[in-house]
């Protein structure tokens, strides 16, 4: 083993445990002037793109108890991580690519899951962390905006919505004439009142 292996897989493998993603790429082609301008464009959306040879980046992606991708680790490779999600960086490339027709994208990985060519790819149509959670949260405060704007109305609103449902209440019905509590004579005989007549019941 070359003494310098040890610090390559050790920086490599904390890299990608920094990392939220992985994506391997194949940069065979790439002249020096293209290499440049893909690392300033990754490095705007918060990401990196570094050449190893396969035998580190192998052993580095084990270290860290990531997939292995043993069957993408061939040729000129080059990987990117990042601070950010994978969507950011998996778009610069799509682009790039189609621009240049390189690097090709072999595969990454995801949340301890590897991804193919054309599930990283796929990613790239999708909209960033940042704009996903800004959906999602203006879909969890709209309710919210609505409740506060109904609350801060003027509180004569209130009264006159209270107003209209008393007039719209029917009046009470009259209280019936109350039974004597004494039966009533009728020569000499008392005669009680008789049962009311029952509801029928409910069928």
């Amino acid at each position: 083993m070359r003494p310098e292996k040890p610090t390559i897989v050790e920086d490599v493998k904390i890299r990608l445990n920094n990392s939220p993603f992985l994506i391997v790429v194949d940069y065979g082609g790439m002249n020096v002037n293209h290499f440049a301008e893909l690392r300033t464009r990754l490095g705007g959306a918060g990401a990196s793109l570094t050449v190893v040879k396969n035998t580190f980046l192998r052993r580095s992606i084990k270290d860290a108890g990531y997939p292995e991708l043993d069957v993408h680790l061939t040729g000129q490779t080059a990987f990117v991580v990042g601070e950010k999600d994978i969507c950011a960086s998996a778009k610069i490339l799509k682009s790039f690519s189609s621009e240049f027709e390189k690097p090709k994208v072999r595969a990454g990985i995801l949340d301890n899951s590897v991804l193919g060519t054309a599930e990283i790819l796929a990613l790239a149509d999708l909209p960033s962390k940042e704009v996903l959670q800004a959906q999602l949260l203006g879909l969890l405060l709209q309710p919210a905006t609505q409740l506060v704007r109904t609350l801060n109305e003027p509180a004569a609103s209130l009264a006159r919505v209270l107003q209209a449902i008393v007039e719209k209440t029917p009046a009470a019905p009259a209280p019936a004439a109350e039974v004597p509590s004494e039966p009533v004579s009728d020569g000499g005989v008392s005669v009680a009142e008789s049962p009311a007549s029952e509801a029928p019941a409910a069928e």
